[in-house]
């Protein structure tokens, strides 16, 4: 079984929610018993409210939810501002989003590490576009467009 298909699909909401916790610093452990628990913070920096994990794919997916904690997850549907959150939450830098029409793309800059990570999570139809690409310790600058801008 290949690493893309072991991951589980998630929704873009769930994503977020999920990357929220995870900027806690909690282990997975407790992250996925906090969850199950509804342990939840009421204020954070993201001001989030985790009902919708907690009844939701906690409660009636509850291997799925483990998995995406454990082995990681794909994004069922990525909408381009749904990118530029889940790299704010996940990555806490604000990436710059282009709506121009025919044009759109989230641009931000990513560590190698950060830039794997995205690139396992996107949903299908995106792609990241190297503008610079990342050497060490130093950051890389890209492009997330749609498959529709690649042709």
């Amino acid at each position: 079984m290949t690493e893309s298909t072991k991951r589980v699909r998630i929704s873009q909401w769930d994503a977020l929610l999920l990357e929220s916790l995870r900027s806690l610093g909690w282990s997975q452990e407790e992250l996925i018993r906090r969850v199950q628990q509804n342990e939840l913070p009421t204020n954070g920096p993201f001001d989030f409210d985790y009902t919708e994990l907690v009844t939701g794919l906690a409660y009636k997916e509850p291997e799925v939810f483990t998995s995406a904690v454990v082995d990681g997850y794909q994004i069922k549907y990525n909408t381009i501002r749904g990118i530029r959150s889940w790299i704010a939450v996940a990555f806490g830098r604000e990436p710059e989003l282009s709506l121009e029409e025919g044009s759109e793309a989230v641009t931000s800059e990513l560590t190698k590490a950060e830039y794997d990570r995205l690139e396992r999570v996107l949903s299908l139809g995106w792609f990241i576009q190297e503008v610079r690409p990342a050497a060490g310790e130093t950051s890389g600058l890209y492009r997330i467009v749609p498959a529709s801008q690649t042709n």
